[in-house]
């Protein structure tokens, strides 16, 4: 009988000490369920920190170049047809004609959400042997009718893109 007092005591005193080690455990818990959420604000600034606003998902392209599963190898056909179309529409006029020395002219093609285009052409600083006004007047006569591009996507969003491409006028 006193050997069954002193288990229970001993029990009781172990029990104690389990239940005495839970609580400490479970206040020293409850401050990993108290972590403070982050604002939405937050969150945007940090999503937006984040995106690389210099390169979009996806460059605008063309049906023909669509069927092209690599991005880059896409890319450069977008350019190669369009440089091509750009060629061919400018090769008809007078444009050469005019400015026999102008063998190569670089042109900047805006390609906007709405899939609609805008070209102008770029010259040096220093440059006051063209006339910038009519080069600018023949380019948008001509380049006008082209197949439908597919604008540059970003995040899923139709984006606005620039680039300048060389376009030669004489080719020999």
């Amino acid at each position: 009988m006193y050997f069954y007092k002193i288990l229970v005591q001993l029990k009781n005193k172990t029990l104690k000490h389990y239940y005495l080690f839970l609580v400490i455990i479970l206040f020293n818990s409850c401050q990993y369920f108290e972590k403070q959420v982050p604002s939405e604000k937050e969150l945007l600034q940090k999503e937006l920190k984040s995106i690389n606003w210099k390169e979009v998902d996806e460059f605008p392209s063309v049906v023909d170049c669509e069927k092209i599963e690599d991005k880059t190898q896409r890319q450069q056909c977008f350019f190669e047809v369009l440089t091509q179309l750009i060629q061919e529409k400018l090769s008809i006029d007078t444009l050469s004609v005019l400015y026999p020395e102008l063998d190569t002219i670089e042109v900047k093609v805006t390609v906007f959400p709405n899939a609609t285009m805008q070209f102008e052409p770029q010259f040096p600083k220093d440059s006051v042997t063209y006339d910038k006004i009519k080069i600018d007047s023949i380019l948008k006569a001509r380049l006008v009718d082209f197949p439908k591009i597919n604008p540059a996507i970003k995040r899923g969003i139709p984006v606005k893109t620039q680039f300048i491409l060389p376009v030669i006028l004489k080719v020999e």
